[in-house]
Order: structure tokens, then C-alpha cells, then sequence
């Protein structure tokens, strides 16, 4: 695989000195921003607008003990059973222990929770938690809510500074430490920093069904990869079982919180019948890969494209407050949940593997450290629980930028460094060739869905990392001329790593299922 993905003299392309980079405008880039010292000068860039990255979509919630009949134990359990064994549970220790604190931290931002009638933080249930401990704002707008508050305070804080449309293209490394990014803003430039973090969420877009944005395409997971950066967990793509069913598959897909299944929504098939209650003990609200899988096998079942979720035991006033943003969706496609069964099917939704990091956010290079999506701190193991997602990229981004403040290097030290540095490897010179990157993403979402998807089998692997692995041929000796080539190499590298990783796993875990392994009842974990 090629080291870099862009072409041209870096001698050549102007260079801007930062103290911190940051990769990414969700919750874990802002609130990284939010904490890091103030006398260090930090650049955020955005690829898109803040309403396409994953946190401004986020319905449910943030997963946090703040209920009296809760406790760090019950969080702490629940969050390994859904990980199916394969968290870190140190990792997991830090996130529950440490999650509340955030919490007090956005309300004293300003950030309003819902609250009950005695004025207390309303909490509810998400699939695979044993207590009410998911907080939201706004009913389902949790993450609209979160990013409107921390954008409006990173942009007030004098040191940092917020770009939009920048595109991340590569990593510069030296000697084994991070020494800058190039990136496309009308026009390459390199901003060379002691400090990177990668915040670029998901990957989405390898996959034709998802809920994540048009630029969920692994951008700042592929550059790591590049660099040299340790990966871990690439099998487990976490499928969410309700999304609204929809024939256009070049959009987004929305998504039916796991919320509605906590406020009591029921499952029901094409004939009306209930199918999870004989599937798991937990019925409706079994973790998220297991929900997903029965869909799938009850949608192969029917020979149809969906199944439906019924909340219509609760009232038009209840829905239109607990759920404002999806009943409006839902209306707005004729669909009143209060009366009819919502339309759903599993498409693909979050990415429990990542960049490998420590308990900081840093990764196996010095000076890069990766957090939210694009990281995987081992938190999520094989499956992430519900809601658990925000509290990590809370949590563990405020560890980072406190890392950060702690190892501050002098920019005027690491500048009189780097300036002695030739990056005339970085130079592609060989005769490169156009490829059509449209028609290759296309072939990456159809062979990532055939074969990579929510049940898998060694030969379909097999065929699809063929196909995959015919794509990175192309890329060898590719002129990538444009953010939208980049990207599609990047989905290429992102499909391959997430392939290779399946086919590793000769065992059904978690969110990676095969249908091929056989599983005695007794080791029965997925």
C-alpha cells in the first residue's frame, strides 16, 4: 500500500505552525479543544457542516450513572456483557467512574437536560442496560443540542481557531513521531504541530446502507493506517436494527432511537408477531447486535424489506415530546407513530474498532493521538452498548487534552526541529494514471454489504477482499486529484482492514457473526 496519498513537493506548499491540531468538529474534537490550556494555540478543522458529523445526529443520549438505583458496577457490567468479553476493562473502569463528572461539566455549560416532574435528570433505558441512565436533551435531539453548546464555546476561546471544508490527506511523520498534516484547503497545505488528534468519526460510507453522513468515509483512520499506526478491532461494525426503511440507499438512512424500544416499543414482523420475545431474555431491548440479526433473519425469513416497530401504545402527546425529531421525520413521510407501525430495517451505524490507544487517546506514534469513533480506546469490545459513544468521546478527549497540557513541547523547540527535516520522500514521481474513484466507491459499498455485513462466512470474505484488494492495485499508481479521489482510497484501505479482520476472527463475538463457525451453547456469546 502506498504511504501517502497525495501528490506533490511539500518543500513547496505553505506551512502553518499550530501547538495543537485536531482533526474533526463532533463531540470529541470540541470538547479536546475545550480543554486544552489556554497559552497553546489549537486549529479545529471540519471536512463538512457541523449537522453531518455522527454527534450532531445522536438521538439517544448519553449513557451516565446519576440514578439512585445505579451505580459504577451496573454501568460497568452492562458495558462489558454487550462487549461480549473483549472490552478493556480498565478503559471501561475510567469511563463509567469518571462519566458523571463530565455530565455536571455540560450542564454547568449550559447544556439543558431533560428533566422529570421533581426536577431531576430524567434518565431512560437503551437496549442492553439493566438501569434507566441514558440523559437526553430535547427529547431526541441530544447531540444537536451538545455541539450547538461546545461550538459556541470553542469559538470564544482566544486561542482556538474553527476552519470549515478542510479536507484531512495524510500524516507527516519523522523517526517514528507525528510531525504535522497535510490537508486540502483550496489547495494543499501542511500545518505542522507537536500535537495531532484525529476526531474524524466513522466509516460509514464503505457500507449502501448507513446512518452516518456522505463524509463518514474513514479519512482519519486511513491516514493513521498510512503513517504506521496500530489498529485494533476491525471486525466490529456495529449494525443498528432500526432505521427508517427507505428505497433510496444514496441517503442516509434516519435513524428510530434504540429510546422508542426503551419507552416501550415492540418489534413485530410483517404478520404482526412479536419475534424477540423467544430470542433473548431481554426481548426488545437485547444489545444491539442480536436485535439486528433477528431483523435481519426475520427480513430473509418473509422475503420482504423490513420489519415494523410499534410504539402506538403511547399517545400523540407523549411521542411529540419524548421523540419530537422523529415523529416530525415520520409525519413528514405520512407516517403517524401514534396510529401505524414505523417501517425499520438494520443498516450500518457505528465502528468499535479504530486506531489502537492508550488510556490518553495516544496512539502507537508520538505526538498522534486519535479519540471518538476513529479511536479505539477497548471500551466497546466486540459491541458498544447504547449510548455509551458521547460519554467515551467525553471522557476520554478531556484525558487527552489534559495529556496534551501536561507533555506541552515548545513550539519554538519543535519548529528550530522541524525545519531540518526533508520530506522528499513524500514526492510522488512516477507516472500516475486516472481512475474512475465514482465507480469505485460504488464496488466498495456494494462488496462491504454483500460480504462484510451483518452475518458473514469465510467465502464471502474471501471474495470480497479479492475484490477489494483489486481496487488497491488501481490506487498504486493513481493521480488522486481531488478530496473525493482520497476518499474513495481511503474507503479501499478501511474495507481491507475491516475484511482481513473478519476473516481473522474465527469466532461468532459480538458484532462479528459468521455463519459458517459452529458455537457450543456453553461458549454462545453473540
Amino acid at each position: 500500500m502506498r504511504r501517502f496519498a497525495f501528490h506533490c513537493d511539500l518543500e513547496k506548499v505553505e506551512k502553518i505552525y499550530s501547538d495543537v491540531v485536531i482533526v474533526g468538529s463532533g463531540i470529541a474534537g470540541l470538547y479536546t479543544a475545550l480543554n486544552v490550556d489556554d497559552h497553546l494555540f489549537c486549529v479545529i478543522f471540519s471536512k463538512d457542516k457541523k449537522e453531518a458529523c455522527n454527534t450532531y445526529l445522536a438521538q439517544g443520549g448519553i449513557a451516565a450513572v446519576t440514578q439512585k438505583d445505579d451505580s459504577f458496577e451496573f454501568h460497568y457490567k452492562d458495558t462489558l456483557y454487550a462487549g461480549a468479553g473483549l472490552c478493556d476493562e480498565e478503559a471501561v473502569r475510567v469511563l463509567v467512574t469518571e462519566g458523571p463528572r463530565e455530565i455536571k461539566r455540560l450542564i454547568s455549560f449550559g447544556i439543558h437536560f431533560d428533566m422529570d416532574d421533581n426536577c431531576n435528570l430524567h434518565a431512560t433505558r437503551e437496549g442492553g442496560h439493566t438501569r434507566n441512565r441514558i440523559l437526553h436533551c430535547g427529547g431526541d435531539a441530544t447531540g444537536k443540542e451538545v455541539v450547538q453548546k461546545l461550538t459556541g464555546l470553542v469559538v470564544n476561546k482566544p486561542n482556538v481557531t474553527l476552519k470549515d471544508d478542510i479536507c484531512l490527506i495524510d500524516i507527516i511523520t519523522h523517526r517514528g513521531r507525528a510531525e504535522g498534516v497535510l490537508v486540502y484547503e483550496k489547495g494543499y497545505k501542511l500545518y505542522i504541530s507537536p500535537n495531532i488528534v484525529i476526531c474524524s468519526g466513522g466509516i460509514g460510507q464503505i457500507y449502501q446502507y448507513t446512518t452516518n453522513s456522505q463524509s463518514a468515509t474513514g479519512d482519519g483512520i486511513a491516514a493513521a493506517i498510512r503513517a504506521g499506526a496500530k489498529c485494533e478491532n476491525m471486525e466490529f461494525v456495529q449494525f443498528h436494527p432500526t432505521a427508517l426503511f427507505q428505497t433510496d440507499t444514496s441517503q442516509r438512512f434516519f435513524l428510530i432511537s434504540e429510546a422508542v424500544r426503551g419507552e416501550g416499543g415492540i418489534l413485530r414482523n410483517v404478520k404482526g408477531e412479536r419475534f424477540m420475545v423467544t430470542q433473548h431474555p431481554m426481548g426488545d431491548l437485547a444489545p444491539r447486535d442480536i436485535v439486528a440479526r433477528e431483523i435481519f433473519k426475520e427480513i430473509q425469513k418473509s422475503n420482504t424489506s423490513h420489519v415494523y416497530l410499534d410504539i402506538t401504545s403511547k399517545s400523540k402527546h407523549f411521542l411529540m415530546q419524548r421523540f419530537p425529531t422523529i415523529y416530525h421525520e415520520c409525519k413528514k413521510r405520512d407516517i403517524d407513530i401514534s396510529k401505524q407501525w414505523i417501517p425499520v430495517c438494520p443498516v450500518q451505524h457505528y465502528f468499535m474498532g479504530g486506531v489502537k490507544t492508550d488510556l490518553n487517546g495516544m496512539s502507537s506514534i508520538v505526538g498522534l493521538y486519535v479519540c471518538g469513533e476513529a479511536a479505539c480506546t477497548g471500551v466497546h469490545g466486540a459491541n458498544r452498548l447504547a449510548s455509551n459513544s458521547l460519554l467515551e468521546g467525553l471522557v476520554f478527549s478531556r484525558r487527552c487534552a489534559q495529556h496534551i497540557n501536561r507533555q506541552a513541547q515548545s513550539l519554538k523547540s519543535f519548529v528550530s526541529h522541524i525545519n531540518t527535516i526533508q520530506y522528499n520522500d513524500c514526492t510522488d514521481k512516477k507516472i500516475l494514471q486516472e481512475i474512475n474513484t465514482a465507480a469505485i466507491r460504488q464496488k466498495i459499498k456494494e462488496v462491504m454489504s454483500k460480504y462484510g455485513g451483518i452475518i458473514r462466512n469465510q467465502k464471502g470474505l474471501s471474495a470480497g477482499l479479492e475484490i477489494i484488494d483489486e481496487i488497491l492495485a488501481q490506487f498504486e499508481n493513481a493521480y488522486l486529484s481531488t478530496p473525493k479521489d482520497i476518499e474513495a482510497f481511503n474507503m479501499a484501505i478501511i474495507a481491507k482492514k475491516v475484511l482481513v479482520s473478519a476473516l481473522r476472527r474465527k469466532q461468532c463475538v459480538g458484532a462479528h457473526y459468521r455463519d459458517d463457525i459452529i458455537q457450543h451453547k456453553e461458549e454462545k456469546v453473540c
